[in-house]
């Protein structure tokens, strides 16, 4: 089987370079070619094109930005023509509707679809201990699962296409929401003159902690944001999807649309490349 993988940014290139490891057959495609020489150096044929990458493919994994590439890529006329008997797995964060209508464009090409999103972020991806989250067929699953189990252990089939996404899209909200919590009282102790490591203390003993707060801290004493696994603008997408595909449910969505204001108010400020806990720098006023 020919592998192609679309998309080697943050994310896609440690998780192609599991697929090289395991000594599986890949085809790579980016827009920037220069972020390809690793693979290529590794073994990855380069595809000159997204057209030819799913001509020449079997299985086309897919982990770009958003929707809208997916489209743009996967859906052209030409590309279209080719997806006659290819598998796509798709594996970016978007919406569970995005995702249930790719699959009936896919399907009505004559292609195969499953959804297959990833919780973690770069350092998962390079030691291969992404959680992976399948929505499609019992089928599909046993199909694909020896594929998928290179970027993680935990292969998990949540349910038909879309229930994955939806998964995952509720977990990154909770990225969004619980980090801004934690801004919002680290900022708020720093104020009132309590030591940070005692509040750090008590929290670690309570059932409030979540480890993330232990990941984000020194980054938010030190305002440092570079060298993001996630990043501002990245979590800003993600938390407007959530807005947007719970509000029609008749949900609540104060919460995610505060913390979307919060996070566009760092985007502002010229923080959309830097790694998300840069909310920090909006919750604290005294920040730089």
């Amino acid at each position: 089987m020919q592998i192609g993988l679309i998309g080697t940014g943050l994310m896609g290139l440690p998780m192609a370079q599991r697929l090289l490891d395991a000594g599986l057959s890949l085809t790579v495609y980016n827009r920037t070619s220069a972020k390809l020489e690793g693979l290529k150096e590794k073994g990855a044929a380069i595809a000159p094109t997204a057209t030819a990458l799913i001509h020449d493919c079997d299985c086309i994994i897919l982990m770009l930005t958003h929707a809208t590439a997916i489209r743009e890529i996967l859906l052209s006329d030409t590309n279209r023509a080719y997806l006659i008997g290819k598998t796509v797995i798709q594996m970016s964060t978007i919406a569970p509707s995005e995702s249930r209508s790719i699959c009936e464009k896919v399907v009505a090409a004559g292609g195969d679809y499953l959804e297959a999103p990833v919780l973690g972020s770069i350092p998962e991806a390079t030691a291969g201990k992404l959680i992976v989250m399948v929505g499609g067929t019992t089928e599909q699953f046993e199909t694909y699962q020896p594929i998928l189990s290179h970027f993680g252990a935990t292969v998990r089939l949540v349910g038909e296409v879309g229930t994955a996404s939806a998964l995952k899209l509720a977990l990154n909200q909770m990225i969004g929401s619980l980090t801004s919590a934690f801004a919002t009282s680290l900022s708020f102790i720093q104020q009132e003159g309590v030591e940070v490591e005692q509040f750090m203390e008590i929290l670690r003993g309570s059932a409030l902690y979540a480890p993330t707060f232990d990941k984000k801290l020194q980054r938010m004493l030190d305002q440092n944001y570079a060298n993001p696994n996630f990043p501002t603008k990245h979590l800003a997408k993600d938390m407007k999807l959530f807005q947007a595909e719970a509000e029609p449910l008749g949900l609540d969505v104060h919460i995610p649309a505060a913390v979307n204001q919060i996070l566009l108010e760092a985007i502002n400020r010229g923080l959309a490349e830097e790694d998300y806990c840069a909310l920090f720098a909006v919750m604290n006023q005294t920040s730089k």
